[in-house]
């Protein structure tokens, strides 16, 4: 085209046009050679557990999340863990002839997902995995194989700690799940069915959940809920942060099916590692108690109270023993606060407490008529004072169980005066006779059971017709009629 006929701005325009683009394109190879040269060099300068750092990938250099380096951190610590027990069948004849006790042993075998805590060896599960296990293995990541020891279990937050003999095993440390947020990203981390671990990612959907679904007079539950991919086999595994750390152990999902329907729960790593370490220590969970009893508020308990709102927890009874009473709180008063931290639900109380051991005190807020008040409260254990509880279960392998006393709180809970509790049934008299785990147990054809001892005892000694009376794991009274013995 003849230059007479480009106009002045038209001159101007077309070379600036083309010096722009070749900027563009120099910065563009720029930017890739600077990424090519620092993707296998680059590293933050915040350490991981483990010593390693993350490195920048495409999906961290698009602002994208990027979840290699959590997974490269977190799989070789989740195990697969395998599980033997023995249980009695029933077949038809028995049924039709009669012979109730007749023993048809036969082995079961259940598996589910651990983490490691520790190089030395420290495994945490869900008691569920481990219930009723005569003899539990563990499978690391390098498909080293170990049997483990069951160092102690914990019905009420549905944890278990084992222990296997090793040295610099691969482990996970543990993030504060009280800074978990909705909305964060969450990848769960299990082995099921020994598949070399398996990786699902999601969000944080919510915290604080209370399901129901653990089947224990003084259950823990303020489940963190997830929408990663939690299927059967994954129980016990990890659920974790971006960065690798543990913020709980994958629990339950919830579902028509027993398959993922979107959504999972998990135990945050908070109540993990409070149980974990009572569980090393003391052998039994040094759980604190105010002596209250207390429940979320609802429309009828709202009005109850006279507050004009759903935040906290309604006290419908004071124990005669516990720092409740002595702090003067009573039947009515709604806890809004435990130092300082907002209590919203039943599950925001019972996470609170489940940090907590006999002798501390805290500090609760509470609403009453109108006003806000403050009371110090010392909290003790199940027998009204500060003492270290110790594990007093005694085990009887003739009746497949393990048994202990109750405690003064549980005695004035079910109001009765004597009782002794199964701790957990194993294969034998017990488990045929179709009682479960938690039952407390206060009358054996009507003579009085006060100690593990004169269970024993009257079981080991009664032929022909047994009545057993007692209360179930949520105190509701129940009665066993057997014949047989």
């Amino acid at each position: 085209m003849d230059s007479k006929f480009l106009s002045i701005p038209n001159k101007i325009l077309f070379p600036t046009l083309m010096l722009g683009l070749c900027a563009m394109m120099a910065w563009a190879g720029a930017r890739y050679a600077l990424w090519q040269s620092n993707r296998n060099t680059f590293t933050a300068t915040w350490p991981l557990p483990n010593g390693s750092n993350p490195r920048l990938t495409p999906a961290s250099l698009a602002g994208m999340p990027d979840f290699v380096q959590a997974c490269e951190q977190s799989t070789p610590a989740v195990v697969y863990i395998k599980t033997t027990s023995t249980q009695t069948m029933r077949s038809f004849n028995d049924w039709f002839f009669g012979d109730f006790f007749q023993q048809n042993p036969q082995t079961v075998l259940n598996s589910g997902s651990g983490v490691l805590l520790s190089a030395d060896g420290y495994l945490v599960t869900n008691h569920h995995v481990v219930h009723q296990a005569q003899k539990i293995e563990v499978v690391l990541a390098n498909k080293q194989t170990y049997t483990a020891e069951l160092v102690g279990q914990d019905p009420g937050s549905d944890l278990a700690l084992l222990k296997i003999q090793g040295n610099n095993l691969p482990f996970m440390a543990f993030a504060n799940s009280s800074e978990l947020r909705v909305g964060e990203w969450v990848l769960a981390v299990g082995n099921p069915f020994n598949l070399t671990s398996t990786v699902t990612a999601g969000i944080v959907s919510a915290k604080g959940r209370n399901l129901n679904l653990l089947n224990n007079m003084f259950p823990i539950e303020a489940f963190i809920q997830t929408d990663a991919a939690i299927n059967p086999g994954n129980s016990g595994g990890a659920l974790i942060n971006t960065a690798g750390l543990l913020v709980g152990i994958n629990t339950a999902i919830l579902s028509k099916t027993g398959s993922y329907n979107g959504y999972g729960f998990a135990i945050p790593s908070n109540i993990v590692r409070k149980v974990v370490a009572d569980l090393k220590e003391f052998g039994k969970v040094q759980r604190a108690f105010m002596g209250a009893e207390v429940e979320g508020l609802d429309e009828r308990l709202r009005k109850e109270a006279g507050v004009d709102h759903l935040n906290g927890v309604f006290v419908t009874s004071v124990s005669p023993i516990g720092g409740a009473r002595e702090a003067g709180l009573q039947a009515g008063d709604v806890l809004v606060g435990m130092d300082k931290v907002p209590l919203k639900s039943k599950a925001d109380f019972d996470e609170q407490m489940s940090y907590r051991r006999p002798g501390e005190t805290v500090e609760i807020s509470l609403e009453r008529n109108g006003k806000i008040l403050i009371k110090k409260v010392r909290l003790t254990n199940l027998n009204g004072d500060t003492q270290i509880q110790k594990n007093q279960s005694v085990r009887s392998s003739e009746l497949g169980c393990e048994l202990e006393p109750l405690t003064q709180y549980e005695l004035d809970r079910l109001k009765t005066t004597h009782g002794v509790r199964i701790a957990s049934i194993q294969s034998g008299t017990l488990s045929r006779m179709g009682i479960r785990e938690g039952f407390v147990i206060t009358h054996i054809n009507k003579a009085p059971v006060k100690t593990p001892s004169d269970l024993i005892e009257a079981l080991s000694s009664v032929r022909g017709q047994t009545v057993i009376e007692g209360f179930d794991q949520n105190g509701g009274r129940a009665v066993y009629s057997f014949y047989g013995f």
